[in-house]
């Protein structure tokens, strides 16, 4: 198998289109304008709101991807999941364009919505992966999605700049809109198409039911992928909660202006996208287990001190250094559980690998949001993220597998 350039490039251009979501909507502007300006976060009910979307929408993909994923494998749909699910995460953010202050319930649904479809389509998305590229080259492959992807919320946030600094918030949500609809067009176009498989959906979804019960049990069996999968479970419910969270921390705790939040993440994701740059290679070289331990470390230590920082300064060199490990983490993961995938069922495993990592975003947005109104601060809430990176960091390092995907000698 060689490399596609084509399908290498329209698979990261997605990454680049979906990121200006992951950016504006899920980090940095609208929370803080949906906690402070819709909801009210003086006691943390802004908090609590947030968690409580991001929560339900984690749990609805948690619960239906890997039926999906057995769908995509079994029914030949996986493009055409992708789509439906872009098209609903992309009507839910231009749906944000009619919220106005109070409007708690309806930016809720509109949050569960967006975050929805933008969750549930990953599940086809890292499909593709061991599909485009051979084993050798996955761990870079996936690497340079996740470095296009933070070029891609770089550019989304400077396009949200000058907008957010003229309280243009409902121009802000269209823009995002438009740019994730117009560059994951590629995808679309040039993406391995659909299997014609001549069986009835319903049919279809049946047998992908069956054998995604089947994958479940089959993967609970294994030592070392169940293994895995609790330490991702634990330490990615750390990952993100801090995503979700950290702008509307910065916001309350530290006093951060929507303006400054938006220069601190072009920091953040710069720093990223170094990280994932250089840690492309070793990723393969190394070994995935060996980054993702590296990363966690970090993470575990950014966490801790932050309940200490008490200046916007100190913030920004924090968030500085956390976003070397940012991309790192996740591309060294997803590469780490491609060596767990049998042949021709990576959208069934993949449906499993999106409810661990979805399923890890139910409890930490809870727990954040409950420990931030229960203490009237922030703090006790951003320390606890402390314990998801350590507990999943000590379950892995007892994790057989995760070595070089190239020859290094």
């Amino acid at each position: 198998m060689s490399l596609n350039k084509k399908h290498i490039i329209s698979w990261t251009l997605f990454d680049f289109a979906n990121s200006s979501y992951s950016a504006v909507i899920a980090a940095v502007v609208f929370p803080v304008y949906y906690a402070n300006f819709i909801v009210g976060n003086e006691a943390g009910l802004g908090d609590l709101w947030w968690g409580r979307a991001i929560s339900v929408s984690m749990a609805i993909v948690a619960l239906s991807s890997p039926f999906l994923g057995g769908i995509a494998d079994y029914g030949g749909l996986r493009k055409r999941f992708l789509f439906v699910y872009t098209a609903l995460s992309i009507t839910g953010i231009a749906g944000f364009s009619a919220l106005d202050k109070g409007m708690i319930l309806e930016g809720f649904t509109l949050a569960i919505i967006a975050n929805l479809g933008m969750e549930g389509g990953l599940v086809f998305y890292n499909s593709f992966l061991p599909r485009i590229a051979p084993r050798e080259y996955q761990g870079r492959v996936s690497a340079w999605g996740f470095m296009v992807g933070y070029a891609g919320s770089i550019i989304s946030l400077l396009f949200a700049l000058p907008l957010v600094r003229s309280g243009l918030f409902e121009a802000t949500w269209l823009m995002v809109a438009a740019f994730f609809a117009l560059f994951s067009i590629p995808a679309f176009l040039f993406l391995p198409g659909d299997t014609k498989i001549e069986i009835p959906l319903v049919h279809a979804g049946m047998k992908g039911l069956r054998y995604t019960l089947k994958t479940l049990k089959e993967i609970w069996e294994k030592r070392e992928p169940r293994k895995f999968l609790i330490s991702y479970l634990i330490y990615e419910d750390g990952v993100n909660t801090v995503i979700i969270f950290s702008s509307i921390f910065a916001a309350t705790t530290l006093g951060f202006k929507p303006q400054e939040l938006i220069a601190l993440y072009l920091i953040v994701q710069t720093t990223a996208l170094l990280g994932a740059l250089v840690m492309a290679k070793p990723i393969d070289q190394w070994g995935p287990k060996k980054v993702v331990i590296i990363s966690l470390l970090m993470w575990t230590s950014v966490s801790t001190i932050a309940f200490f920082v008490q200046t916007k300064f100190q913030f920004w060199m924090l968030a500085s250094f956390a976003g070397l490990g940012l991309g790192t983490v996740q591309a060294a993961t997803r590469a780490f559980y491609t060596q767990f995938i049998p042949d021709g069922r990576e959208a069934e495993y993949f449906g499993v690998y999106s409810l661990v990592g979805k399923s890890s975003a139910i409890l930490g947005p809870l727990v954040f949001g409950q420990v931030s109104t229960t203490f009237g601060s922030q703090r006790p809430a951003i320390l606890s993220v402390a314990a998801f990176f350590l507990i999943g960091l000590i379950i892995l390092r007892f994790v057989k597998g995760g070595g070089p995907n190239i020859d290094t000698k």
